[in-house]
């Protein structure tokens, strides 16, 4: 049998479509690719039933899940609270037509200790009601299931998180989280999580977070989601208003993400060992777009894109055991001073190597190479910095480490190319023009000042 053009773009189509976020309801067909359905009609059910429907829905899927059936709520709106997900349970709707929604009462959908939960093509709307709960409160909330599954969801107007997983595996996609009162995604103590291809917005404190109760191997992946508008509404100094917020959790990788207008950071990684954070694009943040601080050893921050904020890249936190990274291949641009302290490209302190990068329009430094007598083993070489106040600084405190500053090309530097500091001081000349014996801890030649 020949195909023609009309036939491959119709068979074509609704692949494509089914990765999008709460694609157009289910056909009959879409229906048939599912596991054998549970027919709500056997619960009395009913779609847009102003009644909440608790006791009904929940004996529906208790029922799917005992008989292995996949419970399909078509369209319409399905008030409730309290539900309980039990292990093999799958519900799918149809896209952004099937609503359950939250009818108040404290919690609206959770399990525990399931082997495996799948939800599919569904919204779940949290009603701006209050949820119970502290700082695991979420509309969903998933304790101890081994592999989740939830695609193609719509999660919105919760009060707290959108979602809450603690101690989960299995992976999130194609879902979208807005209008959250604490965070989007809140994960907790992962065992193998993926967090991919959704979309974050409007969250009042943090789109994603990545945390451990102690400091360990976590592993979770954190790839290719689109995340914009998170606000810092519960204040602090860097806990909250971050795109993507790694804390104690080692080994995860936060990669290809899209992040913009972020109160705070686009991404900052707080005392998780072995991080990388790779390609991803930054954009209009308040603080420090890309933060590695605090106790951490292993952070390699490389290829990616910041547009606007007033630090870079930190790589920060020396005294507190943050050491060992990696700083290759970003563009950093348009940094601006905030409250009165310069801006930075590129921040850096200890057991780390920065090169490759490109640097425009900062106003303030484009490198700065350790802070005081916290700075140890830094090399600064091949990175191309224009437009900037001072090209590259380096502490000379004399309980300072070694620096190593070589061949980069610098150009626009008002207040010098390379510079000794004191803090936050310039000392004596312009070390790209003239010689650096004078300061026992600086290596520096084959740099270009124009």
């Amino acid at each position: 049998m020949s195909l023609n053009r009309r036939d491959i773009l119709r068979n074509t189509l609704p692949v494509l479509a089914g990765g999008a976020l709460l694609a157009n309801p289910a056909s009959a067909a879409e229906k048939n690719t599912l596991p054998a359905l549970t027919d709500i009609g056997d619960f009395n059910l009913e779609p847009d039933n102003s009644k909440i429907q608790t006791a009904a829905l929940q004996k529906a899927i208790d029922a799917a899940a005992k008989s292995g059936r996949c419970l399909w709520l078509p369209g319409g709106v399905y008030l409730s609270e309290g539900l309980t997900l039990p292990s093999g349970v799958m519900i799918a709707g149809s896209g952004a037509a099937t609503v359950l929604k939250f009818a108040g009462g404290g919690s609206f959908i959770a399990a525990k200790g399931a082997g495996s939960i799948i939800l599919r093509d569904l919204v779940f709307d949290g009603a701006s009601k209050p949820l119970a709960g502290e700082d695991n409160a979420g509309l969903l909330v998933f304790d101890g299931v081994k592999a989740l599954t939830l695609t193609g969801c719509e999660i919105r107007d919760s009060l707290a998180n959108g979602i809450s997983m603690i101690g989960c595996g299995g992976h999130v996609s194609h879902c979208a989280i807005t209008q959250c009162g604490a965070a989007g995604f809140f994960a907790l103590d992962s065992t193998g999580l993926e967090i991919c291809h959704n979309v974050v917005t409007d969250c009042s404190n943090n789109g994603i977070l990545v945390w451990r109760s102690s400091k360990g191997d976590d592993g979770t992946l954190v790839a290719n989601n689109r995340i914009a508008r998170i606000k810092a509404n519960a204040g602090g100094s860097g806990q909250n208003g971050n795109g993507i917020n790694v804390y104690r959790a080692g080994n995860v990788l936060v990669s290809g993400n899209v992040i913009e207008a972020c109160s705070y950071s686009a991404i900052r990684n707080n005392s998780g060992d072995n991080v990388q954070i790779l390609n991803n694009n930054c954009r209009a943040l308040g603080e420090v777009a890309i933060y590695a601080e605090f106790s951490f050893e292993g952070a390699v921050i490389n290829n990616n894109l910041v547009d606007g904020a007033h630090v870079g890249i930190s790589i920060t936190n020396f005294n507190e055991g943050g050491r060992l990274a990696t700083a290759t291949g970003n563009l950093i641009r348009n940094l601006k001073a905030r409250e009165g302290q310069k801006a930075i490209g590129i921040a850096v302190e200890a057991d780390s190597v920065v090169t490759g990068n490109c640097v425009e329009g900062v106003a303030g430094s484009g490198i700065s190479i350790g802070f005081g007598q916290f700075m140890r083993q830094v090399t600064a070489n091949n990175n191309l910095i224009r437009e900037v106040e001072i090209g590259v600084a380096v502490s000379t405190h004399n309980d300072a480490g070694y620096a190593l500053i070589a061949t980069n090309m610098i150009t626009g530097a008002s207040n010098g190319a390379v510079r000794a500091m004191d803090e936050d001081k310039p000392l004596g000349p312009d070390l790209s023009k003239t010689s650096a014996e004078a300061f026992r801890n600086l290596a520096i030649y084959g740099n270009v000042s124009l």
